[in-house]
């Protein structure tokens, strides 16, 4: 510790050494300045032709007026500055610190001539003379060691060790970073040429750079230039602007860096530290979903929301934005304990005054889902519990149907009895259609959901049986009066969405370890699409979704335009700096077992309804007989728990557009027909 107090007091004593130094320098100019003046005005014939009134009132006036001058630096912070920083803040306050005091000195040293000499006054030139001068040496020296340490970078720009960059965008943005780049004090980097899609701008240099051409020039000139580094500074682009000028990029060996968005240029906070990687979603060419989380606050503002699956990828990001919504409590139920533990720990760091409870549970134990309810009283159930994985489920089906559609049955259950006011399911585009048992187990859940929603609204909440639990102290109907049954008031939702990036089980984590092992990289189908969003987005969407809700809803979100996942697989190879099929190669495994190449947003027959938001729809309920459908649901439950293999055509009965085996995955399933009962 004294080391360093020694040191910053060294570096303490040397930055006054050298602001003192510069007072004694310009102190012996300033004085020099104005007797050069004198000096030029007469010929630099000191002794014969200065008259001797004019040195007498320079000799008078001097010592006051450099004192004064010293003072005006002072003043105006000149003493202080980083001069090898030195920039246009700096070369305008020496010019005006120069024009007050000489403008002083000129109205200063004729009144003192006049008085010794009325009706007289010093030479015009000796003024305009002395003035600039003054200047001249007041900025040289300021400047004199930026000038130097500019020609060393410039000097060791020239080394091939240096990184050569084609910056995209000759704006604001673009005249930022460049400058960034060239007064780094450990130079890494160095601009050679421009590119913007401006033709006025075109062959014209901006600090010395010359701006090539347009987007359709960026691969001859990084052959040209031999470019190894692209920076995208162009942040107010649209998405597909910029999606389509990465994708050329990305045909490229470069590495690409980009400015994350307009903040950083309003504010001034423009660098090349400031600059992303490219990510996948920026390739995706979809402008980000700005949600208005107004009506979401109000809505969670001080309940007691419940967040099940908390700990999972969709779970945890609902916990981060439930948490940023002022909530009575937060509850977070997962049954494994690392991801909880994880999300915990964030939301106490991020959030000290959070009432945060975590629990380890399943949404299969009815004992404990009936504990958490009795014990939290939450007001508003997010439902993310599930299992997603559709090659895991296709091997172990009755998990599929225990978890989510008996874990959503029991969860459903449990809120009802105990007052919760909002229960919101986490649904999947898998529903639709399905080929896959997960996709089925799902489409159970919404229709587990429309069935809660239609016995409260008829007066029936009696008539949903509490399946599965036992006999004890989670029973509902404890003192067999049904009272508990009486003015139920919650409503059931489903919200349904496409794929997530970077979720788990999604496939960019997959694609990414793939790539980092050297490849290859897996795609079953080189036409296959899916529809992405970016975690936050969906889970903003869910929120919102979740308060326009009345009971019995499917709100489906717009993911926007579909993707190829092979032209996904491509672009993660090439920002990780590789070519596809040549470092990486790409291998076509054929279509997993229950997937299809496409993936629907809601059966034909539903269509939708419009909310008053843009990017959420309301689905049309499909109608089936309720009763049928609870009585097929405990048997479903039966065959499930004994693990039977016939699960499948349970399934069947259930969901008619259930078809994995004999459908084609390139054929639209039938429509779902309306139950007989």
């Amino acid at each position: 510790m004294q080391t360093g107090h020694r040191t910053d007091r060294r570096v303490h004593l040397q930055w006054r050494a050298l602001s003192l130094l510069m007072g004694i320098y310009d102190f012996i100019t300033v004085a020099a300045a104005w007797f050069l003046a004198l000096l030029v005005r007469f010929d630099f014939s000191f002794s014969l032709t200065i008259s001797t009134s004019y040195f007498e009132a320079y000799q008078k006036f001097i010592l006051p007026y450099t004192l004064f001058t010293v003072l005006i630096l002072l003043m105006f912070r000149l003493y202080r500055s980083m001069w090898q920083y030195a920039s246009f803040t700096e070369l305008v306050r020496t010019l005006g610190a120069s024009l007050l005091t000489s403008i002083v000195h000129v109205v200063g040293i004729t009144l003192l001539f006049r008085e010794y000499y009325p009706g007289s006054r010093m030479p015009v030139t000796y003024y305009l003379g002395g003035a600039m001068a003054q200047t001249f040496f007041l900025v040289a020296i300021r400047f004199f060691y930026r000038f130097i340490r500019h020609e060393r970078q410039r000097r060791t720009l020239n080394r091939e060790s240096l990184g050569r960059v084609m910056l995209i965008g000759a704006g604001d943005a673009g005249q930022m970073i460049l400058r960034d780049v060239n007064l780094a004090e450990k130079p890494e980097n160095k601009v050679v040429c421009i590119i913007d899609d401006d033709p006025n701008k075109w062959g014209r240099y901006m600090d010395g750079v010359l701006v090539v051409g347009g987007r359709d020039d960026i691969l001859v000139n990084v052959k040209k230039y031999h470019v190894n580094k692209i920076f995208l500074a162009i942040p107010s682009a649209n998405a597909e602007d910029k999606r389509d000028i990465l994708n050329i990029c990305s045909s490229t060996d470069c590495e690409l860096k980009q400015l994350p968005g307009m903040y950083q240029l309003i504010s001034g906070q423009l660098s090349v530290s400031a600059m992303k990687d490219v990510s996948v979603e920026d390739l995706l060419g979809r402008a980000p979903i700005q949600a208005d989380m107004r009506e979401v606050f109000s809505f969670i503002n001080g309940k007691t929301v419940l967040v099940t699956g908390g700990g999972g990828s969709i779970g945890s990001e609902l916990c981060r934005q439930i948490a940023a919504h002022n909530p009575k409590e937060l509850i977070i139920l997962d049954i494994y304990e690392n991801n909880a533990y994880d999300i915990q720990f964030e939301l106490k760091s991020s959030f000290p005054g959070l009432k945060l409870t975590t629990l380890i549970g399943s949404v299969r134990d009815s004992r404990r889902i009936f504990q958490v309810f009795d014990q939290y009283r939450p007001q508003i159930v997010y439902h993310a519990a599930a299992h997603k994985h559709v090659p895991l489920m296709e091997d172990s089906p009755c998990e599929a149907i225990k978890n989510n559609a008996i874990g959503t049955y029991k969860t459903a259950y449990a809120a009802m009895v105990h007052g919760c006011e909002r229960f919101v399911l986490i649904s999947t585009d898998k529903a639709v259609n399905p080929t896959n048992v997960m996709g089925a187990s799902k489409r159970l859940c919404e229709m587990i959901i429309q069935c809660f929603d239609a016995k409260i609204k008829e007066g029936k909440a009696k008539e949903l049986p509490q399946i599965f639990t036992h006999l004890g102290e989670e029973n509902a109907d404890k003192d067999g009066t049904g009272r508990v049954f009486q003015n139920i008031k919650t409503e059931f939702v489903a919200v349904r969405f496409g794929n997530v990036l970077g979720s788990n089980g999604s496939v960019i984590p997959l694609f990414k370890k793939q790539i980092a092992n050297g490849g290859p990289v897996t795609v079953t189908h080189p036409d296959i699409i899916r529809y992405f969003m970016t975690i936050p987005e969906a889970v903003s969407l869910v929120m919102l979704a979740g308060t326009y809700a009345h009971g019995g809803e499917i709100f489906v979100l717009d993911m926007g335009r579909p993707v190829k996942i092979d032209t996904l697989a491509r672009n993660l190879i090439k920002l990780a700096g590789f070519k596809p099929g040549e470092d990486i190669k790409i291998v076509y495994t054929g279509l997993r077992p229950g997937e299809k190449l496409y993936e629907e947003k809601l059966m034909s027959e539903e269509g939708l309804r419009k909310t008053d938001n843009d990017l959420i729809h309301i689905g049309n309920p499909i109608p089936f007989d309720h009763d049928l459908f609870l009585v097929q649901l405990e048997g479903l439950m039966e065959t499930a728990y004994a693990n039977k293999a016939n699960i499948r055509e349970k399934l069947m009965e259930m969901v008619s557009t259930y078809h994995p085996a004999n459908i084609s995955a390139t054929q639209p399933a039938p429509e779902e027909q309306k139950a007989v009962g």
